[in-house]
């Protein structure tokens, strides 16, 4: 069994580094994908309301037979759903279809900056915290201006900042900004959709390791610090991503993958998606 080293949030909280990510899953399919995840190993589970999976993850949960306590649930408020009221019943039909009592993460998705709701929505996460339904609430997709405003205007620090992040999108600066302020990293699209997986300086890398460049793409990010989430539905895929506690990259392997940052960005721009 591989064993998963945590990540302690601000709030004292202990979440996996390495998770299972169920975006673009079925519902159904989820649920089979979700099994094999924690026959592997893995302890942390991301879905979201917008995913419309959160059903199979609930699933997978009751099936499992592992106590609610070994888990590690995260999911997240979608756009049309911010604001106070709004979130507090989005929250009620999430937990509903995750069958739970409680989540372990809650996490606005964007920061949706044209509807300017997304103060109001921290702070009904902030009543979700303390009446104890979730035990750390974050966001993802925050650019540092935004949460500057958290910071300046709300009570409590985002546990974490889930945001795209790989070799191609290495978001330096924002990382930055986060270990100021003791929000952790979490890095969605780890792999950058495979875009990446035949540079020359990952594939001389994996080869010398006996791994595959995606090994190494999700080592580089452990050793980085992230928290980091792979999705796949292909069982010997599950495995192999998390098959990553038998090796170690060299300073120089760090410093060949940071050359590989280019801005390339697979998922939405933040600063415009609403």
């Amino acid at each position: 069994m591989n064993s998963v080293p945590n990540v302690v949030l601000n709030n004292g909280v202990r979440i996996p580094q390495l998770g299972f990510g169920v975006f673009q899953v079925g519902d159904e399919e989820t649920t089979d994908a979700v099994l094999t995840a924690l026959e592997a190993g893995y302890r942390s589970i991301d879905t979201a309301s917008a995913y419309r999976n959160e059903n199979g993850v609930g699933r997978a949960i009751a099936s499992s037979g592992l106590p609610r306590d070994e888990l590690f649930i995260t999911t997240k408020l979608w756009n049309d759903d911010q604001g106070y009221d709004s979130t507090l019943a989005a929250f009620d039909a999430s937990l509903a279809r995750l069958g739970l009592d409680r989540v372990d993460l809650y996490l606005i998705h964007w920061p949706t900056p044209a509807r300017d709701r997304y103060l109001d929505t921290w702070r009904a996460m902030e009543k979700l915290l303390a009446d104890g339904r979730t035990r750390s609430i974050g966001v993802s997709n925050f650019q540092p201006a935004q949460l500057q405003r958290l910071l300046d205007e709300t009570e409590i620090v985002p546990a974490v900042n889930q945001v795209e992040l790989h070799p191609g999108l290495q978001q330096e600066g924002l990382r930055d900004f986060h270990a100021q302020h003791g929000i952790a990293t979490e890095a969605w699209s780890p792999l950058a959709q495979g875009a990446l997986l035949q540079e020359e300086a990952l594939t001389e890398i994996a080869g010398r390791h006996e791994k595959t460049p995606a090994q190494v793409v999700l080592r580089w990010h452990l050793q980085l610090g992230n928290i980091v989430i792979p999705k796949s539905v292909t069982p010997a895929r599950i495995r192999e991503n998390i098959d990553l506690f038998d090796f170690e990259l060299s300073a120089g392997d760090m410093a060949a993958i940071a050359t590989l940052d280019r801005g390339l960005r697979t998922g939405p721009d933040p600063d415009t998606f609403n």
